[in-house]
């Protein structure tokens, strides 16, 4: 039987549209047509949903009918343009042209949605070094002005309150920047090839010039008094460490002090000065091989008055320095590669011998009877006064791919779950027990673990287990997964915001005073240190992160797990304490993209190319 040309377009189009919605989620709460193919969804630290398209970049507010922001001014962002401010409400966008150099930078408050700085708004050609500087809330950018400026470089000063520039201090003779300059209250220290400048930001005067050359950073030490700036060789053999005065810029050691490698870690402690170099020697042959050393972390401590060493001879790590604690009694430390150490202010060993561990220090953290680490491969509790284990053997894993931790303050107890097994230690004890062992379906091992009202929640991907507090199963909730690629691709995108969010510099890393041992704590009072970090910056955007930090999670009692259901895939919501299944929510994509907001209690879905479904699962 022939059929018309007309009745053959209806029935394509009506095919087509029908196959269109049957991979379409049920009705959403919100919807968002943002106009370009989605290529990044990144929700981050203050709840927004920062999404990269082929057009540029969007903000996704719960609750708002519209879009928050749509940055389109630089065209498409590729992943490696973002950077996610850590402890801040910002997400700087940049671009770079010929030889790297960043022709195109804009910070975007994505809490407001509003965009403080871009080159093109600002006046810039080209940018050197652009830096958020937290707690002050300050951007600090160098570079080249424009044509209307003829070309002049020089450095300026924004307020990431409402994006107002507060000063520009112009370089004259050829002078460009070298490294990342140093903001002390109202001050601005500034490296270039030529020397150190100290302006005062508000008026843009000079205070004072210095000789030396090609600083890389710096940072600032008995109460913004001093300076110590960091000169390090273009091959990354040597760093070398200067003392200035910060009033008058003249140095205050008669020698610069020099470490092989790059500074990675530098902490200032009445008792001297604590630096980590690392030496890296991959990519070197023959002679430049040997020149280097070997392939590892140096560990010095200096005199503040002198820059002498104060040890005679250095602690030997055979690895990289993972974890870096200043203590009362000295610097405290553990090596990527296995190892865990303590030294003295004046360079004695204070363990008997070096500790042995497994490799990757997943967690060194404060106990009552010491010091808790949890390695890929083993934990115990160190005594930290002489190194010996408080357990008579360290628990050891097979898998070094799934370990997951907590305090048990109900029982003070921790519990770690790995290799299949829950092993429970006294809190006050130390002694270590096997619980249970746990017999997951679908191949997987706990992923997550959290203390609940009624007992001892274990979660993977696909499995929800609750064990009473000697660990008998209660409960065992099993979702089989839609697909292997489906989770891969959950993955991909959260793994993305994480390795955004962390990137920081030699710089910021040296300023952020991170070298304090904290106490091992459930996650919900490490969300709120977080928070007691950004509480000395000021500005609405960041009293309204402080706010969701502050907050009990929106779905501190809800799990969301990816499954087929009869309809298609989907979500179901599972109560934590029952397992008993609360809500579905159809999304009919074999491969969804997703993230869910556990604080919010926001699903965001990608329903096509260039549609996302917002959905309330506080409902």
């Amino acid at each position: 039987m022939k059929i018309s040309t007309r009745i053959k377009i209806s029935l394509i189009c009506f095919l087509t549209f029908s196959g269109i919605w049957a991979q379409r989620a049920e009705t959403p709460d919100f919807r968002y047509d943002v106009g370009a193919k989605i290529n990044e969804m990144s929700l981050t630290q203050g709840g927004t949903m920062v999404v990269a398209t082929n057009d540029g970049l969007i903000g996704i507010k719960p609750g708002n009918d519209k879009l928050l922001f749509n940055f389109t001014d630089y065209g498409r962002v590729k992943p490696e343009e973002l950077t996610f401010i850590p402890s801040a409400p910002y997400v700087m966008v940049g671009q770079t042209g010929f030889a790297q150099i960043a022709t195109k930078k804009a910070v975007i408050d994505y809490m407001s949605g509003e965009t403080l700085f871009s080159t093109e708004k600002n006046g810039w050609k080209m940018v050197s070094t652009c830096q958020v500087v937290m707690p002050d809330n300050k951007l600090v950018v160098s570079g080249q002005r424009r044509a209307k400026e003829k070309y002049a470089t020089g450095v300026a000063i924004y307020d990431l309150n409402n994006g107002d520039q507060i000063s520009f201090y112009k370089f004259k003779g050829g002078q460009t920047i070298s490294g990342n300059p140093l903001l002390i209250n109202d001050k601005l220290v500034i490296p270039t090839s030529k020397g150190l400048i100290k302006i005062a930001i508000n008026s843009g005067e000079v205070l004072w010039k210095g000789d030396l050359k090609n600083v890389g950073w710096m940072a600032s030490g008995n109460n913004g008094k001093d300076i110590y700036a960091f000169v390090g060789k273009p091959n990354g053999n040597s760093t070398k460490i200067y003392k200035l005065d910060a009033n008058t810029g003249s140095s205050l050691w008669e020698d610069p002090h020099k470490v092989k490698g790059n500074v990675v870690n530098f902490e200032i402690v009445p008792q001297g000065l604590a630096v980590v170099s690392n030496v890296d020697n991959s990519g070197k042959k023959g002679l430049a091989k040997l020149a280097s050393g070997r392939a590892e972390s140096k560990i010095a401590f200096l005199s503040a008055q002198t820059g002498e060493d104060l040890w005679e001879k250095a602690p030997k790590t055979k690895g990289y320095v993972q974890h870096f604690y200043i203590m009362d009694d000295g610097i405290l430390f553990g090596i990527y590669e296995g190892g865990i150490n303590k030294i003295s202010w004046d360079g004695k060993t204070l363990f008997k011998k070096p500790l042995k561990t497994g490799e990757n220090i997943l967690t060194m953290a404060q106990a009552k009877q010491g010091l808790i680490y949890i390695t890929s491969e083993d934990a115990n509790i160190v005594d930290l006064q002489t190194g010996d284990q408080v357990w008579k053997k360290p628990l050891k894993f097979k898998r070094a791919d799934a370990i997951s931790s907590t305090y048990d303050d109900k029982n003070d107890r921790y519990l770690i779950a790995a290799d299949e097994k829950l092993f429970s230690i006294d809190g006050n004890t130390g002694e270590a027990n096997l619980l249970t062992e746990v017999d997951f379906d679908g191949k997987e091992d706990p992923t997550g673990i959290e203390i609940r009202n009624e007992g001892i929640l274990l979660t993977s991907s696909q499995n929800m287990m609750v064990l009473d507090w000697s660990g008998n199963k209660k409960w065992h909730e099993y979702y089989r997964a839609p697909g292997k690629s489906a989770f891969g691709a959950i993955l991909m995108g959260i793994t993305a915001v994480a390795t955004a969010a962390v990137a920081a510099s030699a710089y910021s890393e040296a300023n952020n005073h991170r070298n304090r041992l904290g106490y091992y704590t459930n996650r919900g009072e490490n969300l709120r240190d977080l928070g007691d970090s950004m509480a000395a910056a000021s500005g609405a955007s960041i009293a309204e992160m402080l706010k969701r930090f502050k907050a009990t999670s929106a779905t501190k009692d809800a799990r969301f797990v990816l499954t087929k259901l009869d309809d298609g895939v989907g979500l179901v919501k599972l109560n934590k304490d029952t397992g008993k299944k609360e809500k579905e929510i159809i999304l009919k994509d074999k491969k969804p993209q997703y993230q869910v907001d556990d604080f919010g209690g926001i699903l965001y879905y990608k329903a096509d190319n260039n549609t996302i479904f917002v959905y309330d699962l506080k409902k």
